[in-house]
């Protein structure tokens, strides 16, 4: 066996492993942006009802 070929199936297999690695890890990133885009918008509308509900128990 050469090195050559040695650090050629390693790369390879390294490549291999890689793009599912990547294509995970993409796909969690963008979920947990999705989440974090949703708890900010939930906190947003939660506190415009709070700021709206002393306005309505006075009337």
């Amino acid at each position: 066996m050469n090195v050559g070929d040695i650090i050629f199936q390693l790369m390879s297999f390294l490549i291999l492993l890689g793009i599912p690695l990547a294509i995970i890890f993409i796909f969690r990133a963008a979920r947990r942006k999705r989440n974090n885009r949703l708890d900010r918008i939930e906190e947003k509308l939660d506190q415009l009802l709070a700021e709206k509900e002393p306005k309505n128990k006075g009337e």
